[in-house]
């Protein structure tokens, strides 16, 4: 049994006794339920019981491009930030998750070193589409495409008819499409200038980039009646697009990320590498709007997109934005970080456990077993200290290279504990030697 003063329920917070057995949740009690004989009972005050956290933006990059990180330290990062289950990006590992067989490649290589439970994404590129039907049998939870490329050779985007053709083959078996949403149009229009101006970069990846492939991906979705997900929405101006388009019937969802969340491009050094990434961090006002569209449930849920690098693929030596590898290392830092200013917004780890939790479970069909403190459920908690604060040393970080944009940033959030089946598996950013997590795949009965 674990008891809190503050249990967070899919019902809201409230004082209970949450009782385990088999790696489940037998039954969510009155705080002062009574403790049967033989039952451990851990008491944690008033820490707050949250579900585990579900990150289903991961970039491990193992194998391949081990350098960069793995499946032993991100998911370690992952259980120290109070992350159980995470679903892995099917690029920047060598081969990509673009067959069944790669897709076994990465199983072997994760298998019986993985902290979290753990899941994989298929890959879309051009050539594949009779590879989609073989890995959906396989478990894979979806299917990620870009329409630009991505920055490895190995995974190229779909031009306009691949993508057609490869949502046409999805919408056979219902699958999910998950875009990385920039046109390449719009951005080869928009000035592309190097150096070590922030607003340069910015430039370079304007908001209508987003917005056009987004009703681009909506257009497609309504005429072939498929599924689409958009990835790390940074852009404000496509929300009005998926509201219209959800009133309409089409199904789409749609994440954003706590970069977006919490750092702004005004309070971006030039120079400052470690801040870029694709979309890019956007203005102010822009992210009051992210925070609006998730008050009002238009933003499904909120995910890492941990998309770490070699520290020399930062080029903080010259602190050229065009040349730097763009991705954000968070996959520790985004419970506190986001629960950092959701507070000051007014906002509860309730909120919180929607958003990071409930969302993403539900997102990759796991919405039956994760996600929720409550009976039925996986034993997958994360225990936090909601007023505690401490300041980002990446050298403390479970993360492989040390370099992150949340450097010096003072966090409110201190993951106490992580729970993964009933068992602790990391306390106070210290993670079990022995890897416990699970390799899993999309529920047979799962979208």
């Amino acid at each position: 049994m674990l008891r809190s003063t503050r249990v967070v329920t899919p019902d809201g917070e409230r004082p209970a006794t949450v009782a385990i057995e088999g790696g489940t949740i037998t039954a969510v009690l009155p705080h002062d339920a009574a403790v049967p004989a033989g039952t451990r009972l851990t008491d944690l005050g008033a820490d707050v019981l949250l579900p585990g956290l579900v990150d289903t933006h991961v970039h491990i990059n193992d194998p391949g491009r081990t350098a960069w990180e793995g499946f032993a330290t991100a998911t370690a990062a992952a259980v120290a930030g109070g992350i159980t289950t995470v679903v892995d990006m099917p690029l920047n590992s060598i081969p990509p998750t673009t067959t069944a067989a790669h897709l076994e490649i990465k199983r072997d290589t994760a298998r019986g070193r993985v902290h979290t439970d753990t899941g994989f994404w298929g890959g879309a590129v051009p050539g594949n589409t009779g590879d989609l039907r073989p890995l959906h049998d396989a478990g894979v939870f979806g299917f990620k495409c870009f329409l630009l490329p991505s920055g490895v050779d190995e995974f190229p985007p779909l031009g306009p008819a691949e993508l057609e053709a490869h949502l046409a083959e999805l919408a056979r078996f219902d699958g999910l499409l998950i875009a990385h949403a920039e046109d390449p149009g719009t951005i080869g229009a928009a000035p592309q200038r190097s150096g070590p101006r922030y607003a340069d970069f910015l430039a370079s990846r304007p908001r209508a980039a987003e917005d056009r492939a987004v009703a681009d991906l909506i257009a497609l979705a309504r005429r072939l009646g498929a599924r689409v997900h958009i990835l790390h929405l940074s852009s404000a101006g496509a929300l009005p697009l998926i509201a219209a388009a959800r009133r309409e019937g089409v199904r789409i969802t749609v994440e954003t990320c706590p970069h977006f969340l919490t750092l702004t491009a005004e309070e971006v050094p030039d120079g400052a590498t470690e801040f870029k990434c694709c979309p890019p961090i956007r203005e102010a006002a822009n992210q009051d709007a992210l925070w609006q569209a998730l008050a009002d449930g238009l933003i499904d849920c909120v995910v890492s997109d941990h998309s770490p690098s070699t520290v020399d693929l930062k080029h903080k030596d010259t602190g050229d934005f065009a040349a730097a590898w763009g991705g954000i290392s968070s996959l520790q830092l985004g419970l506190p970080a986001v629960w950092t200013e959701a507070r000051r917004r007014g906002h509860t780890l309730s909120d919180v456990a929607r958003w990071m939790s409930a969302g993403p479970a539900r997102l990759a069909g796991l919405g039956a077993t994760k996600g929720a403190v409550a009976e039925g459920y996986d034993a997958d908690f994360a225990v936090l200290a909601p007023e505690r604060t401490f300041t980002v040393d990446p050298a403390r970080l479970q993360h492989r290279n040390p370099i992150t944009a949340y450097a010096g940033r003072t966090l409110y959030g201190v993951v106490r504990s992580t729970w993964l089946g009933g068992r602790v598996v990391a306390r106070d950013g210290s993670v079990g030697t022995e890897p416990a997590g699970r390799l899993i795949e999309r529920p047979a009965d799962g979208s």
